[in-house]
């Protein structure tokens, strides 16, 4: 038997010794008056002598994180909500059953205490206990004291210890809550409604990538986990409904990174009468708000580099093509990559220097892939990690944007624009196509590039087309992926990290889980 197992059977026996007391041992409900950041929050400041004369009185819970028993009296820590508050029990107050309840309890137990405050000798705000009840028993032990819970893959599959163990994992998904809550706040304050569309969907469409695939029994037909809400959205336009967001979960049946899951949170909305330069300018205004109320400030700290989110730095993809190149002998120029047959030799260069770089992968384009897509693999090469600070990155190639209107002075190349920062992508964003025979004509070219080989090319929606054939107004969309900048602003070095469920390998028989039958059964 493991020390887990042996743990869990000595609190089972607790667990019924605690129910011959006649207390309940897993209770229906505790009538709490404040929550513990309350009563930190509102007594935490006060002095030894106005404790003394009013002595509050409260009723709180949480769990017990420390305990230390003296002689007939004890002190225990209760926590809750990132909030810590400490409880004196003496025996000879609470009476020798709820003494021999304190007694039976262990690191880990939740338990609610009714007394009232004061502070201990050395100034620390506490609780005198006069009455104790447990609440739930921790059957197996808590991470031990002073480590926590350090391996990587144990937190993430069991998110609900590392809560526990690590309180500034908490402090993640909170600042994760406050982006979420000022971006509906910045939108809705813009006349945006949010709205929801289909998780499943007959075509995967509105960007490039691999879908999970899965049927409807009764309906006997094929469906696919959505990849972006975009299609849908601008049906939404169409219909009339000018400024619409949505903040979806997506699904892309994809590598695992430090910078991918496969289920991921963007916020994506769509506004009429705009292009992409307004949606650039949005960009600068909205970000730093949410930054802003995230963190407190505009600058944040990510591994050893500092993001300044208080101004945005704007490059063409060209342009930060040719001033990140490394090679100064065969640095190109932009009116070189305006030439048919530039990227040729270009890709011959990086190559050569990529091959000595053990951080740089040569790139190898399938015969007939577009110069535009070239020059793309390329900025991913060349540029991508090198802008760190909040940059913005416009004007892509048509050859992979198929959703993009065109600029007019360049049809290869079209009205769209990435955020990056710390290296990463966090944000799309582009001038919506709204023609619907060129609509059709793209989505033909995307079909071929799928016979050439390319399984995230996208597919042709012939029932999009027809909704644009109704006539969209000229707009602009965004996607603001909300966890590589969470990343960013909890400085978290895997999107893992601010994931609290991440998908993970199957985990294998777990060895308690016999212990656990067993007492089922046996009880």
């Amino acid at each position: 038997m493991s020390l887990e197992q042996e743990i869990f059977e000595q609190r089972c026996q607790k667990l019924k010794a605690i129910a011959e007391l006649g207390q309940a041992t897993y209770p229906h409900e505790y009538a709490f008056s404040h929550t513990l950041p309350q009563v930190v929050e509102k007594w935490g400041g006060a002095d030894t002598a106005d404790l003394d004369a009013q002595k509050p009185e409260v009723t709180v819970c949480g769990r017990i994180m420390s305990l230390r028993p003296h002689g007939k009296t004890a002190f225990l820590d209760l926590h809750q909500g990132g909030a810590r508050l400490q409880a004196y029990v003496k025996m000879q107050e609470v009476g020798e059953k709820i003494w021999q309840l304190l007694n039976l309890l262990d690191l880990g137990d939740l338990a609610g205490v009714e007394g009232y405050l004061f502070r201990t000798r050395m100034g620390e705000l506490t609780v005198h206990v006069r009455s104790l009840r447990l609440l739930s028993k921790a059957l197996l032990p808590m991470p031990e004291k002073w480590h926590g819970l350090q391996d990587v893959e144990t937190r993430y599959r069991q998110r609900y210890v590392d809560l526990i163990a690590n309180p500034e994992v908490r402090q993640i998904f909170q600042v994760r809550a406050r982006v979420v809550a000022t971006l509906r706040r910045e939108l809705e304050s813009r006349g945006f409604i949010e709205v929801e569309t289909p998780m499943m969907q007959p075509l995967a469409g509105g960007a490039t990538a691999r879908p999970f695939r899965t049927h409807h029994n009764a309906l006997d037909m094929p469906l696919f986990l959505r990849i972006a809400p975009e299609l849908y959205l601008k049906r939404l336009v169409v219909g009339g409904l000018d400024r619409v967001y949505e903040i979806n979960r997506n699904f892309r049946n994809e590598g695992i990174s430090s910078q991918h899951n496969p289920e991921f949170t963007m916020l994506e909305f769509y506004q009429a009468y705009a292009n992409y330069k307004d949606l650039m300018d949005l960009t600068e205004q909205m970000v730093p708000a949410v930054v802003k109320e995230a963190t407190g400030g505009l600058q944040v700290e990510y591994g050893e580099q500092k993001i300044d989110f208080s101004r945005f730095r704007r490059l063409t993809m060209r342009q930060a093509l040719v001033e990140f190149w490394s090679d100064d002998a065969s640095r190109p120029t932009i009116d070189q990559l305006r030439k048919p047959g530039s990227t040729v030799q270009l890709v011959k260069d990086y190559n050569a220097w990529a091959a000595g770089e053990a951080a740089h992968s040569p790139i190898h384009p399938p015969e007939g892939t577009p110069e535009g897509a070239v020059i793309a693999m390329l900025f991913e090469a060349v540029s991508e990690r090198q802008l760190i600070q909040p940059t913005i990155i416009y004007e892509y190639p048509a050859a992979t944007s198929p959703l993009s209107k065109k600029k007019e002075d360049e049809p290869d190349w079209v009205e769209r624009f990435e955020v990056y920062a710390a290296g990463m992508e966090i944000c799309n964003a582009y001038s919506e196509l709204n023609d619907p025979l060129e609509q059709y004509r793209r989505f033909a070219d995307q079909l071929k590039a799928r016979e050439r080989g390319d399984q995230e090319a996208h597919a042709m929606d012939e029932d999009y087309v027809r909704a644009l054939c109704y006539g969209m107004p000229p707009a602009a969309g965004y996607g603001l992926g909300i966890d590589r900048l969470t990343m960013l602003l909890t400085n978290s070095r895997s999107i893992r990290e601010v994931i609290l469920f991440p998908l993970l390998r199957p985990e294998g028989e777990v060895e308690i889980m016999a212990a656990v039958r067993a007492a089922a059964e046996r009880d």
